[in-house]
């Protein structure tokens, strides 16, 4: 079991599809290949970037499978699963199959249609579900934004104190810097917090933290980890313009339709992943060429992953 904290950068890939929609897993082996050549520490597979709501039980276990028979064997690589969160059946079973295949880590997100009533709730959930997966590590991800489970992180650590074995940390995607570091500080500092706002690195780098999740990372790491070694360097300067140039960056999703946008930048690095499923927009061809000429503005070849 993954016992140590998880350092660095965890890219969250997209799950990539052919021209019918339809999952494109020899994919898999490249992307692999170019997260480690960009010094990426781990994948988040089938998550929000991931379209883990949108694949089918089936679908998750040939893309965890894909991963898994890559990374099983590479220490240096943290796998993490996320098993969804609406269903709990399903992700216990899910859970099952990934300590089989030998992935790192497990995830769940609060429920998000029959919605937790309290953090006591939230915590019985973590509690059956952890325990499908008694050898593998558990993290919980917080995005309150997408699962509307708004609750504080710091109270659910103390629910789950000592009584979930396998509970390692939280993917923090939320901007409650206080919150935040009040989970890190909990317990003496036992569980892993990873920072899950990537246009916020260098805030939660001055509170501490040591490892992030996030979607840029699978085509901007380069320029991540500059900023990490400016913030440890101490050239704060430096830090400050490349947090910059990350907002930048992520200033295009948004101008240009979203999360979806990021299968766009994948293609400037030359890894097709093709489009997102409904009900999620994608680009049209006149919006691809006007997202190509803002890209040229921001010089992403300057600091893209390789």
């Amino acid at each position: 079991m993954l016992n140590q904290k998880i350092s660095g950068l965890i890219a969250a890939p997209f799950t990539p599809f052919d021209e019918n929609g339809e999952l494109n897993l020899e994919l898999i082996p490249h992307y692999y290949e170019m997260l480690k050549r960009n010094s990426v520490s781990g994948a988040f597979i089938c998550g929000s970037t991931g379209e883990g709501v949108s694949l089918t039980f089936d679908e998750k276990v040939s893309v965890m499978a894909a991963w898994a028979k890559l990374t099983k064997r590479d220490p240096a690589f943290t796998l993490m699963m996320l098993l969804g969160g609406t269903n709990i059946k399903e992700c216990q079973q899910l859970a099952e199959l990934a300590e089989q295949v030998g992935v790192d880590v497990v995830s769940f997100t609060s429920p998000s249609y029959f919605k937790p009533a309290n953090v006591d709730q939230l915590a019985k959930c973590c509690i059956e579900i952890a325990s499908a997966a008694p050898n593998t590590a558990f993290y919980y991800y917080h995005i309150p934004v997408l699962t509307g489970g708004n609750f504080q992180m710091i109270d659910l650590l103390k629910k789950v104190h000592g009584v979930i074995p396998n509970f390692r940390g939280i993917k923090y995607t939320h901007e409650d810097f206080m919150d935040f570091l009040t989970c890190m500080n909990y317990a003496d500092r036992q569980y892993d917090m990873l920072w899950g706002r990537d246009e916020n690195m260098l805030s939660a780098l001055v509170l501490g933290n040591k490892g992030a999740v996030g979607s840029t990372y699978n085509y901007a790491a380069p320029l991540y980890l500059d900023l990490m070694e400016a913030y440890d360097g101490g050239d704060f300067e430096k830090a400050n313009a490349l947090q910059q140039q990350s907002i930048d960056m992520i200033a295009l999703l948004g101008k240009y339709g979203g999360i979806s946008v990021g299968k766009a930048y994948m293609n400037l690095i030359g890894l097709n992943c093709g489009k997102f499923r409904l009900p999620v927009s994608n680009m049209s061809a006149e919006q691809v060429e006007a997202f190509k000429a803002d890209v040229n503005k921001i010089g992403f070849e300057t600091f893209c992953a390789h």
